[in-house]
């Protein structure tokens, strides 16, 4: 892992040298970006471990409900439309 100022901060760091009003607006509108961006990831890395939990839910309801139609007559309601919802989780999951 690096030590590396982010460049955002530097900038922020150098403006602030000659601190005339519009160098310290500049600076802090770096700093509030900067700030942003981290936000912005962490949530990012949140809603993939989400995305990770639901497609593990979702191979689970798919064998479950496998499970569940094997055995039952196709004439009985909601029997196909369940192995044409079976059929489309497979396609997008690529098999």
């Amino acid at each position: 892992m690096t030590d590396k100022q982010p460049e955002a901060l530097r900038l922020a760091d150098l403006l602030e040298i000659n601190d005339t009003p519009l160098n310290m607006t500049a600076a802090e509108e770096l700093r509030r970006l900067h700030q942003s961006q981290r936000e912005g990831w962490r949530y990012a890395a949140e809603l993939e471990q989400e995305r990770k939990r639901l497609h593990e839910v979702n191979a689970e309801l798919v064998e479950a409900l496998r499970v569940v139609i094997r055995g039952v007559p196709d004439t009985w309601d909601g029997v196909q439309k369940a192995k044409v919802v079976l059929d489309k989780a497979k396609e997008s999951n690529h098999g």
